[in-house]
């Protein structure tokens, strides 16, 4: 465990925060010995600087570093310098070696995680080691983030790269860090997700978990992630929070905007004119028709061209009248498949330029390169069309540059609807990039399109970026972040059972004279498991139990939903007096099970049949039957059909109980019909009625022992396991933390308290 960060929240601002991407905002070159830092071009990084200088200006108090990798192996005779001279622009770099950079980021991040999370499954590949070196990268992160992290700091951490970094940091740092992630990519749907070895999927769902606040693009995304979350892990989702050990996690959605400003203002300036001019000479009248992307399998350049040479085929018409420039910025260049794709494309446009071509009119301009923005700008304001069609992609911030630059609100945008940003743009063209007929329609349809319509769908559409751009996605994550974890820290120094509290526990179970602990049992003593003849009790939990038992005047009443013969033969070495059925059955020390009230289970002929028809609904739950209650497990079962049905059978069993002596409560995976006239709060009063009790500690997790806690004295300590709203005192986190506590309670009590000693050596 690294060091604990007390949180510091300034009124109105942040201390300090922290970036963490994969690469810096920079890129270093080191050539003949010496090093040379220039300004990173597109990517995650530029967006993110427009926000951050917003950030900075916002508040004179405000501070932003940024950690991440510099873009090259740098030697280790210059990695001080470096160092030196990046932090001094508040950049803090991680050094990786080429093996690192090889498995890593060309390895894991785009062999198999990019693939992976745009739907190309065959391309995926399966490498532990590439596995072992994406682990040890992100565990270089967490220590650099780690020596430069303060009281006050606020982490945000982004993308597929840096997935195991948030539980990395919270295991290092501690609870109070508030940590942001933010995914730029797809989530996949669960049946691509699982497609990795098991131990990876969970690994990268608990390091995206290890985070306060999760963000994605999309509706879409943020629910196949929790989807996967509900399948793989079993956590629960409500109300845009993951439900976890540990404390809960936001998840919500956050579409990344542009500079709105600087593409619409782009036009005015003497730049981009001068290459507007230019551009305009070199086409002359032809209407624009314009491409640009990465060079990446998932932009889907290929089957873009295919779409225009249909076009060209079934409408003779526009030949010699319009030209595709088709600008393919160059990408891993020294990756074996990018190579391929680039060969492909080439022979594709050459093609097209052959078939169609004349002396006086080439169908595709094809410039292989990068552009300076104001190129870029002289393109998006000469166009009349825009064709962006990738196959899949996290958001896609050209079609929203585009619609931006269009200060005359002339242009149409045609979109493909696997975009994030088709979410945004419904006043777009939307098609499926994999259909060249839809496409060749969509590209005859724009250049057909009113000039009036296309004012009236930019207008929208420019509205719409306007009001949410670049700087209102990072105020409003980074908000939401900050308020959220003032809400948490809130709730655990009000509630929660820290050192303070359990030291006060001990000292009054110490002085007491008569003491009286009530525990659960299931999510209790011991975690939840699939199927409960799993879930047993192990020796350490019989050993603390027998050990609070042997302490004079104290009585430990173990207080279970299961059935009595369970209960016993797991129970009975620990010496504990137990309770079955949530308070039907009271065994006490050797004597024989009782009734402490009379119970009828006449509501069990109609109750079976109903709760049979949904075990054979839902496939992977199941019946379990008890001599007063009928509970319907579905913790094996697909969580969000298991949920709705949960909530259809909690209705007719509500139905059936309000004409029969039966209760309905809903529990931890659980739907539990019962006999009415007991509970645990009614069994923890049987218990006090027979003897008086100046120390009292209940514990347990679930919604049966809510009566348990409303039901004790005031002065009893209440504690709840978990995060959920409930009546208890105090919260603890998980079993683990609980049989901890009950241990330390056992072992550090005064067995011989000056009274009982003194009686003690009078008999002597």
């Amino acid at each position: 465990m690294g060091k604990v960060i007390n949180i510091v929240f300034r009124h109105k601002c942040l201390m300090r925060l922290i970036v963490v991407s994969n690469r810096l905002p920079v890129s270093v070159s080191v050539k003949n010995g010496k090093f040379k830092i220039d300004s990173s071009a597109g990517g995650v990084a530029t967006g993110l600087q427009t926000y951050l200088e917003a950030f900075l200006k916002s508040d004179p108090a405000n501070e932003c570093l940024w950690v991440g990798w510099p873009g090259t192996a740098v030697p280790e005779t210059l990695e001080g310098d470096l160092q030196k001279k990046l932090e001094e622009r508040d950049l803090y770099p991680i050094n990786l070696t080429q093996e690192q950079v090889e498995d890593f980021y060309y390895g894991f991040c785009n062999g198999t995680l990019w693939p992976l999370f745009h739907s190309f499954p065959s391309l995926v590949t399966y490498k532990q080691e590439h596995w072992a070196a994406y682990r040890e990268v992100n565990e270089l992160f967490a220590e650099k983030i780690s020596e430069i992290i303060r009281p006050g700091d606020v982490v945000w951490v982004q993308d597929y790269q840096l997935m195991l970094l948030p539980k990395l940091l919270r295991d290092r740092i501690g609870f109070e860090l508030p940590i942001g992630f933010f995914l730029h990519i797809p989530f996949p749907v669960f049946e691509i997700y699982r497609l990795l070895p098991d131990w990876w999927r969970k690994s990268l769902l608990n390091g995206m978990l290890g985070a306060d606040l999760v963000g994605f693009h999309t509706y879409d995304y943020t629910q196949y992630f929790i989807g996967c979350v509900q399948r793989i892990l079993g956590y629960e989702y409500s109300m845009d929070h993951v439900v976890k050990d540990g404390g809960n996690v936001l998840v919500n959605t956050y579409p990344i905007g542009i500079d709105f400003k600087k593409f619409n203002d782009a036009i005015l300036s003497l730049k981009v004119l001068e290459e507007r001019r230019k551009l305009k000479q070199t086409v002359g009248n032809q209407r624009i028709i314009l491409s640009i992307d990465r060079l990446d399998y998932t932009k889907g350049i290929d089957k873009r061209l295919q779409a225009y040479e249909w076009f060209l085929e079934k409408n003779p018409e526009f030949r010699g009248k319009v030209v595709l420039i088709m600008v393919v910025v160059p990408s891993r260049t020294e990756v074996g498949p990018y190579k391929d794709m680039k060969k492909d494309i080439d022979e594709l446009a050459g093609k097209i330029n052959g078939r169609f071509g004349s002396t006086g009119w080439t169908p595709i301009l094809y410039l292989y390169k990068s552009l300076t923005f104001p190129e870029l700008s002289a393109l998006y304001n000469c166009s009349d069309v825009a064709l962006v069609t990738p196959l899949r992609d996290g958001m896609n911030m050209i079609s929203k540059e585009y619609v931006a630059s269009r200060r005359d609100q002339s242009g149409v945008l045609i979109l493909s609807e696997m975009a994030g940003a088709a979410s945004e743009l419904g006043e777009a063209i939307l098609i499926n990039p994999n259909h060249k007929e839809e496409v060749a329609a969509a590209l005859q349809e724009a250049l057909s399109q009113p000039l009036v319509i296309q004012v009236e769908r930019n207008r929208l559409m420019q509205a719409r970026l306007k009001r949410y751009d670049i700087v209102r996605w990072g105020n409003d994550f980074v908000r939401d972040l900050v308020e959220f974890k003032k809400e948490q820290v809130a709730k655990e120094q009000c509630k929660l059972a820290g050192a303070k509290i359990k030291g006060q526990i001990m000292k009054d179970f110490n002085r007491a004279k008569k003491r009286l602990i009530l525990l659960d049992y299931d999510g209790t003593l011991v975690p939840f498991a699939k199927y409960p003849p799993l879930a047993y009790p192990s020796a350490k939990v019989l050993e603390t139990l027998r050990r609070l038992v042997s302490l004079p005047d104290t009585k430990v009443v173990i207080i279970s939903g299961r059935a009595k013969e369970e209960v016993e033969r797991w129970l009975k070495p620990s010496g504990a007096d137990i309770s079955a059925e949530h308070g039907v059955w009271v065994k006490e020390g050797g004597k024989k099970w009782k009734m402490p009230k009379p119970l009828r289970c006449d509501w069990k002929d109609a109750a079976m049949p109903l709760i049979r028809t949904f075990v054979d609904r839902v496939p992977g739950s199941f019946l379990e039957e008890k001599e007063y209650a009928l509970v319907w497990h579905y913790r094996m079962a697909n969580p969000e059909l298991a949920s709705q049905r949960a909530k259809e059978l909690t209705a007719n069993l509500l139905n059936l109980a309000s004409n029969m002596n039966a209760q309905v409560v809903p529990g931890n995976k659980i739907v539990e019909i019962r006999s009415s006239g007991t509970d645990k709060g009614s069994t923890a009063l049987y218990f006090l009625e027979k003897q008086k009790y100046d120390f009292i500690l209940s514990i347990g997790d679930d919604t049966t022992d809510e009566d348990m806690f409303k039901a004790l004295p005031e002065q009893a300590y209440t504690i709840k396991v978990g995060t959920d709203q409930t009546a208890a005192k105090y919260i603890i986190d998980n079993p683990t933390e609980v049989l901890s506590f009950l241990d330390k309670l056992g072992r550090r009590s005064q067995v011989k308290r000056p009274e009982v000693q003194h009686i003690a050596t009078k008999k002597l």
